[in-house]
């Protein structure tokens, strides 16, 4: 009886186990939903502000260029000067202010930087070496998998130092997350019954942009990811 009601009692346990963290793992999805609709719609604003406003001063600069040319008046002259020079800085204004929400919107490296500020759980050590010019997929992509491991690195390790690279090579690009994790934790994140659903939800984001993917375990836990460049 007693036999019994311990397995019952693990069994209930695990299931609980189970789905406490496939409800995170669907609140993480959420949140890398909502990042990505949030950089998207910067990128809209940006387009909006650029075409529309920046268009509207252009036009209007010019036509303070041409009455400027034609004016004869003394008097006017320097009103028209004020004009002139008020326009110019509102579109430097709007250039700056486009640039910035583009590049938040879309600056890999600035975003990984963000997350790596907000992880506390150990130092963290990175290298990037990407050119400006990726496919917004791939940023995504990258941002996406390293808040899964670092997710994965706070439930399931005890390390002490993280490491991450993003290297572009000529036909591909890498990123590698490394954890010097003990060797009962990295049994548990790579075997436990539930804790195998951050490292599906890493694969299918790698194999959705035709990736590889690998795991080692060799003194800590490493995920290595190469994404194909696209043909041109």
């Amino acid at each position: 009886m007693q036999t019994l009601y311990r397995t019952t009692r693990d069994t209930e346990t695990e299931r609980n186990l189970l789905l406490h963290q496939r409800n995170q793992a669907i609140l993480e999805k959420q949140d890398y939903e909502i990042y990505n609709a949030t950089l998207k719609e910067r990128n809209r604003i940006a387009r909006e502000i650029h075409d529309n406003v920046g268009h509207v001063l252009s036009r209007s600069i010019l036509m303070v260029g041409a009455l400027k040319t034609v004016n004869q008046s003394p008097e006017l002259s320097s009103s028209l000067d004020v004009l002139d020079q008020s326009l110019n800085q509102a579109m430097n204004s709007i250039r700056n202010s486009v640039h910035d929400l583009h590049e938040e919107a879309e600056d890999l490296e600035h975003s990984l930087k963000l997350l790596l500020d907000q992880f506390q759980f150990c130092p963290v050590s990175f290298q990037y070496e990407m050119s400006r010019a990726i496919p917004p997929k791939l940023k995504y992509c990258f941002i996406g998998i390293v808040k899964e491991a670092l997710s994965n690195i706070i439930r399931h390790s005890h390390a002490t130092q993280v490491s991450i690279s993003c290297i572009e090579h000529p036909g591909f690009y890498q990123l590698k997350i490394s954890d010097n994790g003990t060797p009962e934790t990295i049994n548990s994140t790579t075997s436990g019954s539930g804790s195998g659903i951050g490292l599906t939800n890493i694969r299918e984001r790698t194999e959705a942009l035709n990736g590889t993917l690998q795991i080692t375990t060799d003194k800590g836990f490493h995920i290595f990811v190469m994404i194909p460049k696209e043909n041109p």
